[in-house]
């Protein structure tokens, strides 16, 4: 198990992870080994595939949505996205996180997510 961390730029938009950040594109800072780059990579491919799932479900209109939808689906790996960005991330990202409560998907109460992080 490698334990050498670089640093890498992730653009959660495009579902990419960059040696170096590109100019104008939203990228979050983060510090990681090689095994933390496999999950992160792992949670982009299983997010990618849950949106094309909503997409798809999208032009189905007489189908009614499930308890387990393909859009709870999508939301649940995002969320993993962004609590390995928080884990992994600089101040900078924490930050960013924090203030627009994206850990919290219900915006009710203490941010139960991010704290659990901090632990």
């Amino acid at each position: 198990m490698e334990t050498t961390k670089q640093t890498y730029f992730v653009d959660v938009s495009n579902g990419e992870i960059l040696e170096a950040p590109i100019d104008g594109s939203p990228n979050f800072r983060i510090y990681a080994n090689a095994e933390e780059l496999a999950e992160l990579r792992m949670w982009f491919t299983q997010n990618y595939d849950d949106d094309m799932k909503t997409f798809v479900r999208s032009h189905v209109p007489y189908v009614e949505p499930s308890k387990a939808s393909q859009n709870e689906k999508y939301e649940s790996s995002l969320k993993h996205i962004y609590s390995i960005i928080y884990q992994l991330g600089d101040e900078e990202a924490r930050r960013f996180i924090e203030q627009q409560q994206i850990l919290n998907l219900d915006f009710q109460g203490p941010n139960d997510d991010v704290e659990k992080l901090k632990q």
